[in-house]
């Protein structure tokens, strides 16, 4: 399998950025005093003068809009108003993933604090799927709710919505997916993507929306934002799991959730995060916080992630941890556990080129599927579905490549297919057992159709080229500053042409797979980098043969001392 992975990289496209202009680069350096590569990076953001780089660089909530900019605000808000006021009972609902319920967790800690008359409720993954479910509004019923607010789901809920009319409860929905062409007929709908609605940022996802929709019941009041800053924590943490783009709103949100995150974590999290004796960044947050947050849904119920989430107790919160890192430790097992049955299957089935991976077996666990599509895509690079039984249907998820919208590949298979939805990279799918066969022919076919050669090949682009030499202490604390990353602002990817090893060069880790660089340029600078799984190359390195590096530049910590290092993208050699 490593064999297979090592191919895949050094058979990856590495194509740069545009160059920015050279006048608007040292108009920029003249303003405000940083070196040519940090106003390159600035300009390539469209980062073009004092006042913008002040606001990139100075996140200041006062930044954020008023949250009644948004279409359907000032009916959501004089609701729960009157709901507080009447002593009625509220459910706040919500999907099982990270956005879901961080946003649950979110809306209903702020309304509990006033009205008691409180509940929220996750739907079962399995049992009840994606969305609002008719189980879920017979709950509220039960529970004599007359008012569900829905979080990240809702906005096709046509027919649910409808339904729970007839039992006399009321829908407001806060959603950021894009409607269809009709919308539920619910009281009010807070969704920045519709086409009626004039809120200036669009890019918020569901809990960003529920920030909104607190932060106007909070203005009602005559409070200020300043009020609701224990909460942005729970924003920060959706912003990077749902992989919104990184600008705007999101990043002051996103800035500040993490600051909120260092100086004072929720009892919940300080488990996961306790071993980090730095500032907390959005990869802490994509990689440690949200798979254990992910993993309480994939394996048992989203509802244990809404309650660690708002554990106020430090036992409570410990043990409510120790369960959602054990679901975790599952998650991860059987991830790893169905990638190697997964790849297995693919190897018997090599003798042909095929353009997609389509594979199956009974037993796999439905809650993992769609990350084991995303491993998959990392060894064998092509549009990827993995189906697991379910009842009498399969069930699957599907991953793209990029450039390859398998939304459009999925419609051109529908009449192999009882329902699907999703969006251009990701998405999910219900078959009948007679169909997988006939399917598998069809996705092969309407991918091999649509896919262009260039697309068959994992690429990766780079903001700039430069040498060694520019990577100085203060290169490095300017670019820290341009955090947080993510979408729209990703980390700076450079590329250094004519390396050589600097003499230190070597294999490391447990299996001496792991490459330690010790690299010089064509500018006489030396430095240290880390390439994961890149010890293959060693041999060639320690030959003096010239290489490429692409890389990224990080500070790396070792007993107590600090130093700036490269973590490798990429290694190519010159000839």
């Amino acid at each position: 399998m490593r064999g297979r992975i090592t191919k895949e990289i050094t058979k990856m496209h590495w194509s740069p950025k545009p160059i920015p202009d050279e006048d608007k680069v040292k108009q920029l350096q003249q303003q405000i005093g940083v070196p040519h590569e940090i106003a390159c990076l600035l300009i390539q953001r469209g980062i073009e003068d004092y006042d913008t780089a002040k606001s990139f660089f100075r996140p200041e909530l006062s930044d954020l809009h008023d949250p009644f900019l948004m279409s359907g605000m000032r009916a959501a808000v004089d609701r729960i108003f009157l709901a507080i006021d009447k002593g009625e009972k509220i459910m706040v609902y919500g999907d099982y993933d990270v956005d879901g319920t961080t946003a649950v967790a979110l809306v209903y800690s702020f309304l509990k604090k006033s009205h008691p008359h409180c509940i929220y409720y996750i739907p079962d993954r399995y049992q009840e799927g994606y969305g609002i479910s008719n189980k879920g509004i017979d709950h509220a019923k039960a529970e004599e709710v007359s008012l569900i607010i829905a979080m990240d789901c809702g906005i096709k809920a046509i027919d649910k919505v409808s339904y729970a009319q007839t039992l006399g409860i009321d829908f407001i929905i806060c959603d950021h997916h894009l409607p269809g062409e009709a919308v539920p007929d619910a009281l009010a709908i807070l969704d920045p993507k519709q086409s009626n609605c004039s809120y200036p940022f669009k890019d918020l996802c569901g809990c960003g929306v529920g920030f909104k929709l607190i932060h106007a019941l909070t203005q009602q009041k005559g409070g200020v934002i300043e009020d609701i800053l224990p909460f942005v924590d729970l924003v920060a943490m959706a912003i990077a799991a749902d992989i919104v783009p990184m600008v705007g709103e999101n990043r002051i949100l996103t800035h500040f959730g993490i600051q909120q995150i260092h100086q004072n974590p929720r009892l919940g999290i300080r488990f996961f995060i306790n071993e980090f004796k730095r500032k907390i960044n959005v990869s802490d947050l994509v990689f440690v916080i949200a798979p254990r947050i992910n993993g309480a849904g994939r394996i048992k119920h989203g509802s244990h992630a809404v309650a660690l989430l708002l554990s106020e107790e430090k036992e409570e919160a410990l043990s409510r941890a120790r369960a959602i890192e054990l679901f975790n430790s599952e998650r991860k097992e059987l991830d790893q556990k169905i990638t190697a049955q997964a790849l297995d299957q693919i190897k018997q089935n090599q003798e042909e080129e095929l353009y997609s991976t389509v594979v199956f077996q009974p037993d796999w666990h439905k809650g993992v599927v769609g990350i084991v599509a995303s491993r998959l895509i990392e060894t064998h690079y092509r549009p990827t579905v993995v189906f697991a039984a379910s009842g009498d249907y399969y069930t699957g998820s599907v991953r793209s490549v990029k450039g390859v919208d398998v939304y459009q590949i999925l419609e051109a298979c529908k009449a192999h297919i009882v329902q699907f939805g999703g969006h251009r990279y990701a998405a999910g799918l219900t078959i009948k057992p007679e169909d997988y066969l006939p399917f598998k022919k069809a996705f092969e076919l309407a991918v091999a159709q649509s896919i262009h050669p260039e697309q068959r090949l994992p690429s990766t682009s780079y903001d700039l080229e430069m040498t060694l030499d520019k990577i100085s202490p203060k290169f490095h604390r300017i670019m820290t500053q341009m955090a947080p990353f993510g979408p729209g602002n990703m980390r700076p990817v450079f590329l250094t042409k004519n390396c050589l090893d600097g003499g230190g060069s070597r294999a490391v880790g447990a299996d001496q797979n792991h490459l330690k660089l010790d690299v010089i340029d064509d500018s006489k600078s030396k430095l240290s980098g880390i390439g994961f799984d890149m010890a293959n190359h060693i041999n060639k390195i320690k030959s003096r043969d010239l290489f490429d590096v692409l890389y990224t530049v990080n500070e790396n910590e070792f007993r107590g001392e600090k130093s700036l290092q490269l973590k490798l993208k990429g290694l190519r050699f010159s000839n």
